[in-house]
């Protein structure tokens, strides 16, 4: 027998480099889910240092400083909780990569919030709670408990992938502080009945125009026999639909009152839409090039509306709910008087932390619930994700003009189950889509589909009604817990520092 050949490893050496290598791996996975949060405090150290520098030579400027926190706080969570429902559809659809998604949803809120957000920013900060009657130290540490609470509440339910209102949270925490504060003389408790149906309405309307668009497209595009030829005619109508009235918010937002009569901003609004139509034709005809008479050659066709109406959302969900992180902060910096015009009207400084609050926080810790909103409630392609995009975009639009702060979160899901409700009407009463299917057999000489069973049909929603309700039970804790939480807080607050 030849000579067994010599063992050249150390076992033990060996077995003790494994040990170091997996301990290096632990190492890095936990350091890995370490990074964000560090990033968010690197964020928030920032804010702090951000606001000192316009308040260090004022009284107060300790109380406006720790506000500043709170805020970049509140607007983390706002980003990490509820933005998602803004790129959820197009993720779900998968009309856009996560990453993607997370940078135009990033850019679009800071433009919305600096903006357009001043409008809603008045609502949250002097007509909950009447500025007037409260003396303003005590409306500081009212509006400091307010953010915390609403701050940790939302934290809480993003960790348990709860998507709630953020609007919710916040309104419900200034309320419950004031209240414990001042009692409920202060409150303006025809405001808060005016917020409170606009959360009942909002996602029913945004439901209602989801699953209008939802039938438009139906009608129009998808249940018929050449579905390429009229999405080449139907989808630069939908870009110009949304590019026109687009445009004719932000003139109506940023041009001063009384500028410009309706007559002139519809027509603005028409001729963007013209150009809009005119710029989208060609895009959507060389798309359309090659594809096969399928549904889901419109996939393709549909991803530049889709991406738009994601966009679009962006903006609107920053020009309403960053008045849900900045409101407070900006009735804090009026009480010790430090910045702006009038009470209700933030510095541009208290606007630049809460929109680049909301975007640190979805880059960093946004998809997380993205997969809730785009994928579990009801299946998701390009064309509903579109009809819920744009419906929650125009929903929200509308509301920030009139300076209510609606629930993003409402309208978006009120849009997604709109649409799920909708195709499960669709899908039994429909004689259009009947036909399409029969004339479809016919052409591939199929034999005719039974009659489907009644009670199978019934068992098989598309819509998961678990997490309605469970959607539907976060909604209805959020306003009292947080208003709980709020005024224990103001309590501590109250019992240690003043």
């Amino acid at each position: 027998m030849p000579p067994r050949p010599a063992v050249l490893t150390k076992r033990t050496l060996d077995k003790d480099l494994d040990k170091i290598t997996h301990a290096e791996d632990v190492a890095k996975h936990v350091l890995r889910r370490l990074v964000a949060p560090g990033l968010g405090l690197i964020f928030l150290g920032l804010a702090m240092l951000f606001a000192g520098v316009y308040v260090f030579d004022r009284p107060g400027a300790m109380l406006v400083v720790a506000a500043a926190a709170l805020a970049g706080y509140m607007a983390m969570n706002i980003g990490a909780n509820d933005v998602t429902n803004n790129v959820g559809a197009a993720v779900g659809a998968r009309a856009m990569t996560m990453g993607q998604a997370l940078v135009i949803a990033a850019i679009f809120e800071i433009l919305g919030a600096t903006i357009a957000g001043g409008e809603v920013v008045k609502t949250i900060s002097s007509n909950l709670v009447d500025a007037v009657q409260v003396p303003p130290a005590i409306l500081g540490w009212i509006m400091m408990a307010a953010l915390m609470a609403a701050a940790l509440w939302i934290n809480l339910a993003t960790w348990m992938n709860a998507p709630v209102s953020t609007t919710h949270a916040i309104v419900g925490a200034v309320i419950g502080a004031g209240i414990s504060a001042v009692g409920p003389e202060p409150v303006n408790w025809r405001v808060l009945l005016e917020i409170t149906s606009s959360w009942i309405t909002s996602p029913l309307i945004g439901g209602l125009i989801a699953a209008g668009l939802l039938y438009l497209v139906k009608t129009l595009i998808i249940y018929r026999d050449d579905k390429i030829a009229a999405a080449k005619r139907w989808v630069p109508v939908l870009v110009a639909a949304m590019a026109g009235g687009f445009t004719a918010y932000m003139v109506l937002q940023l041009s001063p009152a009384g500028k410009f009569q309706s007559f002139t901003i519809i027509f603005i609004g028409i001729a963007t839409g013209l150009l809009s139509w005119l710029a989208a034709r060609p895009l959507v005809l060389a798309q359309a090039r090659d594809l096969e008479n399928r549904n889901s050659s419109l996939r393709v066709l549909f991803r530049l509306p889709l991406i738009g109406s994601a966009a679009l959302l962006s903006f609107a969900h920053g020009a309403n709910d960053v008045s849900n992180a900045v409101g407070p902060l900006s009735a804090i910096v009026h009480s010790v008087g430090v910045g702006g015009d009038a009470i209700g009207h933030p510095p541009l400084w208290v606007m630049l932390i809460g929109a680049f609050g909301i975007s640190v926080g979805l880059l960093l810790f946004g998809p997380r619930l993205i997969r809730l909103v785009g994928e579990e409630i009801t299946k998701l392609n390009p064309m509903r994700a579109y009809c819920v995009a744009l419906s929650t975009a125009f929903t929200v639009i509308v509301a920030s003009w009139l300076g209510l702060p609606v629930s993003t979160t409402h309208i978006a899901v009120g849009s997604v189950f709109g649409v799920g409700f909708f195709r499960e009407w669709y899908t039994r009463h429909s004689k259009r889509r009947i036909a399409y299917i029969r004339r479809k057999a016919e052409s591939f000489d199929i034999d005719e589909p039974e009659e489907p069973n009644i009670h199978e049909t019934r068992r098989r929603y598309l819509v998961r009604r678990s997490h309605f309700m469970t959607i539907v039970a976060a909604w209805i804790v959020t306003v009292p817990v947080s208003g709980a939480l709020a005024a224990m807080i103001y309590w501590a607050m109250f019992a240690l520092f003043v």
